[in-house]
């Protein structure tokens, strides 16, 4: 595995590139703006993306699906219960800063779905509580999760959006992320790296 790492000029919000090495299949998580860019390394580097897949769907997370979708005809992957931030600019916040879309996507992930690519596989962890339907994808061979804007280093994601809930978040971090191991690797969809073990011990928001 080959991870690249995008960050977002305004809104600091992290993009993640998963590639295998031997076949250059990817999938993209959350291309949330700087399409062009995000287009031209796929093309510089030959990579073959395999999907589009989103752990939540706010704006700050979703702003170039629509470029690279149509760049890669790779199918968009949301997580259960994501449905209506999806549709609605009131609900992904779109309408609120002033950059109303919505998001087509193509497949809807359950609780333990896979998706496969390469030698790769990720399976889903349904987090509600940042919104409904947020989600994390979970590299299990690897020890590597992507945590969008669930679980963050020394932090979590706000709940005071629509859709969101303290304590459904908190329920998704202690009974879901928490149970995996403490050497996870956690990327997150804003800010720094950091481990399921660090944040056991150090998340003052959950703990």
């Amino acid at each position: 595995m080959r991870l690249k790492q995008f960050v977002s000029p305004d809104m600091g919000e992290n993009c993640y590139f998963v590639i295998d090495e031997n076949t250059g299949e990817t999938v993209i998580i959350d291309p949330g703006a700087q399409g062009e860019k995000l287009c031209r390394a796929i093309d510089s580097e030959g990579l073959d993306v395999k999907a589009i897949c989103l752990t939540h769907c706010h704006f700050d997370h979703v702003g170039a699906v629509e470029e690279v979708k149509k760049h890669t005809n790779a199918p968009v992957l949301i997580c259960r219960g994501e449905e209506e931030t999806a549709g609605s600019t009131a609900y992904n916040l779109s309408a609120m800063f002033g950059r109303p879309l919505t998001v087509a996507y193509d497949r809807v992930l359950g609780e333990g779905d896979k998706f496969s690519f390469g030698s790769l596989e990720f399976s889903t962890i349904l987090t509600p509580g940042h919104t409904e339907g947020g989600g994390c994808f979970y590299f299990e061979k690897e020890g590597i999760l992507f945590s969008g804007d669930t679980l963050f280093f020394m932090s979590v994601g706000r709940t005071d959006f629509p859709g969101g809930s303290a304590s459904q978040l908190a329920d998704s971090i202690r009974n879901k992320l928490f149970a995996l191991p403490d050497d996870t690797r956690v990327y997150s969809g804003h800010g720094n790296e950091t481990s399921i073990g660090f944040e056991k011990e150090h998340n003052y928001f959950v703990n």
